[in-house]
């Protein structure tokens, strides 16, 4: 699944956290330190399988876990158009 990142929403890394800033929307979003790590993943390719494959060595969790939850996050973002998948 190739993930394509909006043009409109500006990335700021804050430590171990992440905001998105929809410029279209001019709305905030929080993203915890796997959520920005799936973001920046996104960022070199928009490849979620290579994203999910990295992040698995990166992080102490079974893979089924963070597909879904990686998934979830993904579909919330869809909904606020920061991210599209085809």
């Amino acid at each position: 699944m190739n993930i394509t990142l909006s043009p409109q929403v500006i990335f700021q890394e804050l430590d171990k956290e992440a905001i998105l800033l929809d410029l279209n929307g001019e709305a905030y979003y929080g993203l915890d330190e796997v959520g920005m790590r799936l973001w920046q993943l996104l960022a070199v390719n928009g490849d979620f399988e290579a994203a999910l494959a990295q992040m698995l060595t990166e992080f102490e969790v079974e893979e089924e876990d963070l597909r879904r939850d990686l998934l979830e996050s993904l579909e919330d973002m869809a909904q606020s158009d920061l991210v599209a998948w085809e």
